[in-house]
């Protein structure tokens, strides 16, 4: 099983290094706090918050996956110069449709040269 990298509030990391590669390698789940049940309901992922990530052939953002709990939801698979190889946020929407009564949503970023990222859980309340 490869390693799974956490987010840690940077305001709590004192190197800028250190920040650097927390934030640029760390996918943000941004979407509303409620769904509807069986409607269409957006999640947006952008990996990095303050930091943009390379676009280099040897290192970039390779994918994001979105999961629910431990079920997986979807999945973007980007190629070296999606983002015309400069440093950007990689950003995905991606549209589900809400079957509980609630989402557990995290998110991975796997980046080439630094592995699996995954985001701080974001809980969703699904009404009827």
């Amino acid at each position: 099983m490869p390693k799974i990298n956490k987010y840690v509030d940077i305001d709590t990391v004192e190197r800028e290094a250190k920040k650097d590669l927390i934030d640029r390698h760390s996918p943000f789940i941004h979407c509303a706090a409620t769904a509807k049940q069986g409607e269409p309901f957006e999640v947006t992922v952008k990996m990095g918050n303050e930091y943009t990530h390379p676009d280099d052939f040897d290192h970039y953002i390779e994918s994001i996956t979105l999961f629910n709990a431990d079920v997986k939801l979807a999945q973007v698979t980007y190629v070296p110069g999606t983002l015309g190889n400069i440093k950007a946020h990689n950003t995905t929407t991606f549209t589900i449709i809400p079957t509980g009564k609630k989402l557990n949503l995290t998110a991975h970023g796997y980046c080439t040269k630094h592995g699996i990222w995954e985001s701080t859980a974001v809980e969703v309340s699904v009404e009827a």
